[in-house]
């Protein structure tokens, strides 16, 4: 009979769902392979018969001795796999249903405790660490209310937790709640602007529709999977998110469209014939089949984000990723992280000149629909070889930690075997030009940032996130912060310059669809969207930047693409910096822009 006891039953089937949840978060998360999903499945369906059993059995098991913070671990626990599985695949439904678990734990208050004596370190801990991860899902989700109230509500925890317990140090929960401010007035600049997610309704522009419609008949590469990194001092973050990879994050990913950008609406229902009459009322509903799909939205990719990795972990994810890459897909690397260059200019201009006549001797490994693995004769390998100990790189480490924590751009190189997309946001990202022509199999397409961020004020850049990657996932934001713009710009003004950039973009997407020059590595990725989007971000960064005139600019603040995009979208193309300076009318900043007096446009533009 004691072996049908509700309680012991449920006891058992928390050991088990624990147990399998402690392997589950030792996963790393890049791992997608056949006996990694097979064992997500199968925590998620302990957790599953758990949920159930305690929904079946409420009233016994609360009369045993059930507490309420015990039902909100179960809950946080699957929001937490639920979160962990869209980190594994992008799918925004897992997103949508960690949130879900996180806000009724938080409506139905399980980790509140119902008087003072019931105040214990351990229940505060957890309240906290849950406080933590429902601000990361919400922010994820855009939802800026709940995430205004949530940093409130764990401001307000770890007051009263000072008081309640005072001979605890809780400096780090007060240096969690410091990030996530910092966070949040970083990237709510302008509070009314559109998330950063791709959006149909005004990142699809129809005009190009139709020729981009032409490149599907000949290669077409889709972006399958992503790997985001940075390594800054002092970076803005969020736990293990970086304000450069958040935003690169949410810019390779769908808003949420029709209904299914509504959340469920968290109703208490009905448990059979039991009423349910303890403290612990209200029943969250777990389905794990439930038809989450936005299907009027292509599959997000697949992004893996490694916070401060080492180098060789990089390399290794890398390689992980490369091996379940499909044969109609690219990869996007993108690396925000500190450089170093103690060669002089002169040697890398040397590497670079060599480098492309190697590409013009060696064809072969500049092909693009077959592989090859024999390795070219590249007459820059050994100087590049002879200076790795002193050479370019960029730092994904302290400094002074050693060669184990240098990214060389030829560390790359092997990869190029497979199509890559990358982009390199360094003060020394020009080293990384190496890697065109050396390439192994398949030309990579290259965004390299400026070596020199440009701003009126470079004082209000230093703690703002990269420029580069700000131009490249918020555009107009990133326009309005070099000119020093602040947030009371006039909605109507705001709208007028998106409406700009807008149209801007459209015409740069035509020009390029329609380009008898385009090189055939940015006509074969240009169908997918997000990698399209990135493209034209490119452009209007390098045109706004180009035109952009302050007396401590040079040649090291513009941004570099390889292989060369059109010259119809180059920063010297009379119709490229008319909708520059129309921008900057809009905006009242145009006397900040120069332009040559023969460059085809109104000499009423020109400084």
């Amino acid at each position: 009979m004691a072996a049908d006891d509700p309680y012991r039953v449920f006891r058992t089937l928390v050991e088990t769902a624990d147990r399998k949840f402690s392997k589950t978060q030792s996963l790393p998360p890049h791992a997608r392979g056949p006996h990694h999903l097979l064992y997500l499945k199968k925590t998620f369906k302990s957790y599953t018969k758990l949920w159930r059993f305690q929904q079946d059995h409420r009233r016994d098991l609360v009369s045993s001795g059930l507490r309420r913070w015990e039902i909100g671990e179960i809950a946080s626990r699957i929001g937490q796999l639920y979160y962990n599985q869209y980190l594994r695949t992008s799918e925004a439904r897992f997103l949508v249903e960690a949130y879900v678990f996180y806000e009724a734990i938080l409506s139905r208050g399980y980790f509140e405790a119902k008087t003072k004596g019931e105040v214990e370190l351990g229940l505060r801990c957890k309240e906290l660490r849950f406080h933590a991860r429902f601000l990361l899902v919400a922010m994820l989700l855009n939802r800026k209310e709940v995430v205004k109230g949530l940093v409130e509500r764990l401001r307000v925890l770890i007051d009263d937790c000072r008081v309640s317990f005072p001979g605890t140090n809780f400096k780090e929960w007060k240096q969690v709640l410091q990030e996530i401010v910092r966070f949040l007035k970083l990237d709510a600049s302008f509070l009314n602007t559109r998330p950063l997610r791709y959006n149909v309704l005004f990142d699809s522009h129809p005009s190009s529709i139709p020729y981009i419609k032409r490149f599907h008949a000949r290669r077409a590469l889709r972006l399958q999977d992503a790997l985001l990194t940075s390594y800054h001092r002092n970076e803005v973050k969020f736990t293990e998110l970086t304000l450069d990879t958040y935003r690169m994050m949410q810019c390779l990913e769908w808003e949420p469209s029709g209904s299914f950008y509504e959340m469920p609406k968290m109703e208490p229902r009905e448990n059979g014939a039991i009423s349910d009459n303890s403290a612990a009322s209200g029943l969250i509903d777990i389905n794990l089949a439930a038809d989450m799909i936005d299907s009027s939205l292509p599959a997000n990719p697949r992004k893996s984000i490694l916070y401060h990795p080492y180098v060789l972990h990089l390399i290794a994810v890398l390689g992980t990723i490369i091996e379940e890459l499909s044969s109609d897909s690219i990869l996007l690397i993108y690396i925000s992280a500190t450089g170093n260059s103690d060669q002089n200019i002169g040697f890398q201009r040397d590497t670079y000149s060599t480098s492309l006549n190697a590409s013009k001797l060696h064809p072969a490994s500049r092909g693009r629909h077959k592989w090859d693995d024999s390795p070219p004769k590249d007459p820059a390998r050994d100087m590049r070889d002879s200076n790795q100990g002193s050479g370019s790189y960029l730092c994904l480490g302290s400094r002074g930690s050693g060669g184990l924590n240098n990214l060389y751009p030829e560390d790359l190189i092997p990869f190029t075997r497979r199509p890559l997309f990358v982009i390199i946001d360094s003060d020394n990202s020009q080293a990384f030009k190496v890697l065109h022509g050396a390439e192994r199999g398949e030309t990579a397409a290259l965004l390299l940032s400026p070596e020199r961020p440009s701003s009126i004020s470079p004082s209000d850049l230093s703690p703002n996130g990269s420029q580069f990657t700000f131009f490249l996932t918020a555009p107009l934001l990133a326009f309005c912060q070099l000119l020093g713009l602040s947030s009371n710009v006039s909605a109507d003004a705001y709208n007028n310059a998106e409406t700009i950039v807008s149209s801007a973009i459209a015409e740069w997407e035509v020009a390029l669809c329609t380009s008898n020059c385009l090189d055939p590595v940015w006509a074969q990725i240009l169908p997918d969207p997000f990698l399209r989007r990135l493209i034209v971000r490119f452009i209007f960064c390098r045109a706004v930047l180009s035109l952009f005139y302050y007396p401590e600019k040079d040649g090291r603040s513009l941004p570099e693409c390889l292989p060369s995009l059109p010259d119809a979208v180059s920063p010297n193309s009379a119709s490229t910096q008319s909708y520059i300076l129309r921008l900057a009318e809009s905006l009242g900043v145009s006397s900040h822009f120069h332009l040559p007096e023969d460059n085809g446009v109104s000499s009423s533009h020109s400084r």
